[in-house]
């Protein structure tokens, strides 16, 4: 067992901060002696002070012998890993290294149609070839859960060469699949299950919450601790166990894909939020929980509002735990998108929510937020409840009362590997002449950044209705060169 009340990386950056000597090296604003007021002023000087390089006794990001090395050791045993990386890039390049550590160009892998765009990116970057499987589908919420064992079974049946297989545990919604199950079935053929679990970082510090990624026998688990726990934005681990991922290969993909000048104030973070829920994780998690469970409980008692959770009354392979700590309330029976909610709640009311789809809002609750954040919330949706309400549009009503599982709309449609439709010439044409070609961009909606169309697939006219209807109702589309929609890029025939 190690000393959790560690900090190695913390304790030697501060040491090296604090040390009177000239500097000659990089960055240019040396320890913030030439940093711009305005931005002085808006942080103080003391954060640039420690804006560090990779000096001598701060160790080296891609050859760790000292205490960034200590540090990722502390973090593998807190995380339940054998081996930890630290990410500076966020988790969108531990997906990428994932990716790329596990297929060579033309190798197979088994993946939730979705999934985040990084994944999308790190396929490019491979050149693997996405065999893409159906998450589960609420229909009357219109969300989609997570990909069951069965379909896991299927395309591992029909697919054996594959070289591994993705899954998004938990979704943005805080959904988590049977990850146990399919660590099983992936382990039949003797390859890896990767994990994007960047939602789920808190996941190993409370009984309450579902069962982390490794404990159930993950092999990569990827987790942005920024995201629910007390890191800098983009710091983000990447964790390994097992004998079924090559080291080294980890190594040289986090080199592609991770800054050669990383953040000390982004890896001092990583190591100073490890040591906080090696210490204190399970106490700050009951008071989230706590608090989590007053603003559902208010919430569903709200007219017109509802609030997601775990099927009671019939199982569900796709949806089997829920993390309490994500919120998210369904307005439709208000009359309003969740896009028109996120505005009123956002601008007149003094609440932000993490994103909003059609439907819904989903809130991030943390150990960073207090009692008086909840009432806040609450009450934001009693006025919103109250003096809100509306008859919804035309092109609301229509595009709930269709009732069709996007992702079941482009079934089959991959033409080109994303890697080959990324780099083959390409033509922009006016939107409404792209049906049935072949995409050259990856266009989603975000938040959550799940790509409605991706470089290789055939467009479909359902999809570009839906990219439409989403931002006629005040959605956000990412991705596209031509953010108006007005036109998109194909592949030239």
């Amino acid at each position: 067992m190690l000393n959790q009340n560690q900090i190695p990386l913390l304790d030697t950056l501060k040491a090296s901060a604090e040390r009177p000597h000239a500097s000659f090296y990089t960055p240019g604003h040396k320890r913030g002696q030439g940093i711009s007021k305005s931005l002085s002023d808006v942080f103080g000087k003391a954060v640039f002070r420690a804006d560090l390089p990779e000096l001598a006794e701060l160790d080296n990001l891609f050859a760790p012998s000292g205490v960034i090395q200590q540090a990722q050791q502390l973090a593998a045993e807190a995380f339940g890993a054998s081996q930890t990386w630290f990410l500076v890039n966020g988790s969108t390049c531990g997906i990428e290294a994932a990716i790329l550590a596990t297929c060579n160009t033309g190798d197979k892998i088994i993946l939730p149609r979705n999934v985040h765009s990084s994944a999308i990116a790190g396929l490019i970057l491979s050149g693997a070839i996405p065999i893409f499987i159906h998450p589960e589908y609420d229909s009357v919420l219109d969300i989609a859960h997570s990909i069951t064992p069965t379909a896991v079974q299927a395309a591992l049946e029909q697919h054996p060469d594959a070289k591994a297989v993705f899954m998004v545990y938990p979704t943005y919604y805080g959904v988590c699949g049977d990850v146990r199950a399919i660590v099983s079935l992936t382990h039949q053929y003797n390859i890896p299950l990767i994990v994007d679990e960047a939602h789920g970082a808190h996941f190993a510090f409370h009984p309450q919450l579902p069962t982390p990624a490794l404990a159930a026998g993950a092999d990569i688990s990827v987790q942005s601790i920024h995201k629910v726990l007390g890191a800098l934005t983009q710091a983000s681990m990447l964790h390994v166990q097992g004998n079924r991922i090559g080291i080294d290969r980890i190594n040289k993909a986090l080199q592609l894909v991770q800054s050669t000048s990383p953040s000390y104030l982004l890896l001092a973070s990583l190591d100073a939020a490890r040591q906080q829920m090696a210490l204190d994780g399970k106490e700050l998690m009951s008071h989230t929980l706590e608090l989590a469970q007053q603003a559902r409980t208010r919430i569903s008692q709200i007219p017109g509002l509802s609030v997601l959770e775990i099927p009671l009354n019939e199982t569900s392979p796709g949806f089997v735990a829920l993390d309490k700590t994500r919120l998210t309330v369904t307005v439709y029976g208000l009359g309003l998108t969740g896009f028109e909610a996120e505005e009123i709640l956002n601008d007149k009311l003094g609440v932000t929510a993490e994103f909003s789809s059609l439907q819904h809002l989903t809130f991030i609750i943390s150990f960073g937020n207090t009692q008086k954040d909840i009432e806040q919330l609450v009450q934001a949706f009693i006025t919103l409840s109250k003096e809100y309400r509306k008859t919804p549009s035309p092109a609301y009503s229509l595009l709930m009362s269709e009732g069709k599982d996007l992702f079941s709309m482009t079934r089959n449609s991959i033409h080109l590997s994303p890697r080959e439709a990324f780099f083959a010439a390409t033509e922009t044409l006016p939107f409404q002449e792209t049906s049935e070609c072949i995409c050259a961009e990856i266009i989603c909606p975000y938040p959550p950044g799940i790509p409605i169309l991706m470089s290789g697939e055939v467009i479909s006219p359902f999809a570009l209705e839906y990219l439409q209807h989403i931002q006629e109702l005040g959605g956000f589309i990412s991705g596209c060169a031509d953010t108006s929609l007005r036109t998109l890029k194909v592949v030239k025939v």
